[in-house]
């Protein structure tokens, strides 16, 4: 697969590859029970994932398009303006959804500081493309690029089908899941340097 960077006139296919890719992900649908509500304001809500990635990270973007990586270098040491970031989300998708923000936050309190890392802040495969390998080829380059610099990773597993996936590919479940209220686990995992 041919893999480019993805920039800024990639924002609106990323977000809306993003849209359709978690569309029916137990998060989003947690985050926005109402399928119609869902359609309106969901492509609105990942946007912000986009623009955090174009302004502090980078997207791995296949050359077709129907994959994208979002990725976040972080530092180690407490975030700084990290708070603000659940807050924009709530206010660009959905202001009256508490959701919106809350899940951010949540994720945010177990999100590990003692050291730099490699954050994959979300990946998305078109739904037509999904299971033909497109993720794990999207990642393969960065985690290389993490063995070889003696970097972790670190994501959050939205689903357990997802979870397995990664476990494959060397992260492993931190023990503590996320539980979002009345609603469905995350995992966040770890992946340290082979």
């Amino acid at each position: 697969m041919e893999i480019r960077s993805g920039g800024p006139a990639d924002r609106d296919a990323v977000a809306r590859l993003l849209d359709v890719a978690f569309f029916d992900d137990p998060v989003s649908g947690w985050v926005f029970p109402d399928p119609e509500h869902r359609r309106a304001v969901h492509g609105t809500f990942l946007g912000v994932f986009v623009d955090v990635a174009l302004a502090e990270g980078r997207i791995d973007l296949a050359a077709d398009g129907s994959a994208a990586a979002l990725w976040l270098r972080i530092p180690a040491g407490e975030p700084e303006g990290e708070d603000e970031i659940p807050a924009r989300m709530r206010e660009a998708a959905d202001p009256g959804n508490e959701r919106c923000e809350l899940v951010g936050r949540l994720t945010g309190e177990v999100h590990p500081t003692s050291e730099e890392h490699e954050y994959l802040l979300m990946i998305a495969v078109a739904p037509d493309r999904q299971g033909e390998g497109l993720g794990s080829e999207l990642i393969r380059p960065v985690l290389e690029r993490c063995d070889r610099d003696g970097v972790p990773a670190y994501l959050e597993a939205s689903s357990e089908r997802s979870m397995r996936l990664y476990e494959r590919m060397g992260w492993e479940f931190t023990g503590t899941p996320v539980q979002l209220p009345e609603g469905p686990l995350m995992w966040p995992m770890w992946r340290k340097p082979r």
